[in-house]
C-alpha cells in the first residue's frame, strides 16, 4: 500500500448502536471500555486527523449510522464519501433484538450491500474490515455459531470480485478482541510489511528470542512479531496492550514517566521497553543463562540497525 503525503483515508461505518465511536475512543483515546456509556451518537460525518507511528497519518471518518444518514451515504453523497479510500472499517451488531423482528437485520445486510457496492465503484482497491461487534451479548455457547451465521450472510451480497479484499472479525469492547481486530487493521497500512517483517524475524533469531513484538507508542497496538516458538494463548499481545496502556495511565495520574516492564520467573523473561522513536518492543527469553545485559545489548545493536535503515530511507524505518 503507497504511502500518501495527505494521509490514509479510513472510513468507519455501520448503523447506529453498533459501537464504532466507543471502539475509536478505547483505541485513539484511551477510554475505559465502562467510560464510553458517556458518549454521544455520531451525527453525520465526523473527521478526525490521527498520528499512528508518528508520520502516518489517518483521515478517519466516523460515518454517523441514523437511517437518513445511512441512505445520504450511499445517494447524494457516494462519491465524497467513498472515493480516495483505503481502508472500510463496517461494524455490525452480532445479535440483534428479536422483539424487533427481522427488518433490522435485513437493513443491515442492505446497508452493507450499499456500502461494499459503492467501495467497488469509487476504491476499488481498498481493503474492508467487517467488525461483526457486541458478541458479549451472545451466550458463550453460541457465539460461533452466531458469527458464521452473519459472515454467510453478508457474503452472499457482496459482489464476487470484492470477497478476497474482506476480513471477517468477531469483537467486543469488553474482552481483547477489540485490539487484535485494530492490530490487523492498522497494519495493512504500514509501507513495505514484508521488509520489515523480514527485519524482525532476523532480530528474533539474533536475540535468541522466544518472541519478539513490536507495539505502537500511544495506542500499544501490534505492528508485527516473530517468534521461534509456538505460543498457547491467541490473545496474549491484546491483553498485554491493555494492560500497559493502564500502567501508562497509572503513571501518567502518578506525574511519572513509563520506562520499561520486566516479567521475570522460573520459564521465562520478558521485557518490554521503546525501541525507536514511535514504537515499544517486547522481547520474551526462555533460555535463561541469557543475561539481562546480553539481551540489552543485542538490543541496542538492533536500535542502531534500524536507526541505519532509517537513514538509508527505508520506507517503514521513518515510522518506527
Amino acid at each position: 500500500m503507497a504511502t500518501s503525503t495527505n494521509g490514509f483515508k479510513v472510513l468507519l461505518m455501520g448503523r447506529a448502536g453498533a459501537g464504532k465511536t466507543s471502539m475509536k475512543s478505547i483505541i485513539f483515546a484511551n477510554y475505559h471500555s465502562r467510560d464510553t456509556k458517556m458518549l454521544q451518537p455520531t451525527n453525520h460525518v465526523e473527521h478526525n486527523s490521527l498520528r499512528f507511528l508518528g508520520n502516518l497519518k489517518l483521515n478517519l471518518w466516523d460515518c454517523g449510522g441514523q437511517d437518513q444518514f445511512m441512505e445520504n451515504y450511499f445517494e447524494s453523497q457516494r462519491e465524497n464519501i467513498f472515493q480516495h479510500c483505503e481502508v472500510l472499517i463496517y461494524v455490525l451488531v452480532a445479535a440483534r433484538d428479536k422483539s424487533l423482528g427481522n427488518e433490522e437485520r435485513k437493513k443491515d445486510v442492505e446497508y452493507f450491500k450499499a456500502a461494499i457496492e459503492s467501495l467497488s465503484q469509487h476504491s476499488p482497491n481498498a481493503t474492508t474490515f467487517v467488525l461483526i461487534h457486541k458478541l458479549d451479548l451472545v451466550h458463550e455457547s453460541k457465539r460461533s455459531e452466531v458469527y458464521r451465521q452473519v459472515k454467510e450472510e453478508l457474503l452472499t451480497v457482496a459482489p464476487q470480485h470484492t470477497q478476497k479484499r474482506i476480513t471477517f472479525m468477531g469483537t467486543s469492547i469488553w474482552d481483547d478482541t477489540l485490539f487484535k481486530a485494530w492490530s490487523r487493521i492498522v497494519a495493512v497500512l504500514v509501507p513495505d510489511p514484508e521488509l520489515l517483517q523480514d527485519q524482525v524475524n532476523f532480530m528474533c533469531q539474533q536475540l535468541m528470542a522466544d518472541e519478539v513484538v513490536i507495539f505502537e507508542k500511544n495506542t500499544f497496538l501490534v505492528i508485527t512479531r516473530a517468534h521461534t516458538k509456538e505460543m498457547q494463548d491467541q490473545y496474549r499481545f491484546e491483553k498485554l496492550s491493555n494492560i500497559i496502556k493502564q500502567y501508562k495511565l497509572s503513571c501518567q495520574k502518578a506525574k511519572t514517566n513509563f520506562r520499561n516492564f520486566v516479567v521475570k520467573n522460573d520459564s521465562f523473561r520478558a521485557i518490554i521497553e521503546p525501541f525507536l522513536t514511535h514504537s515499544y518492543i517486547m522481547v520474551v527469553i526462555s533460555d535463561l543463562s541469557i543475561t539481562s545485559a546480553a539481551t540489552s545489548a543485542n538490543l541496542w545493536a538492533a536500535r542502531a540497525y534500524f536507526s541505519d535503515m532509517v537513514k538509508a530511507g527505508i520506507t517503514f524505518g521513518v515510522h518506527l
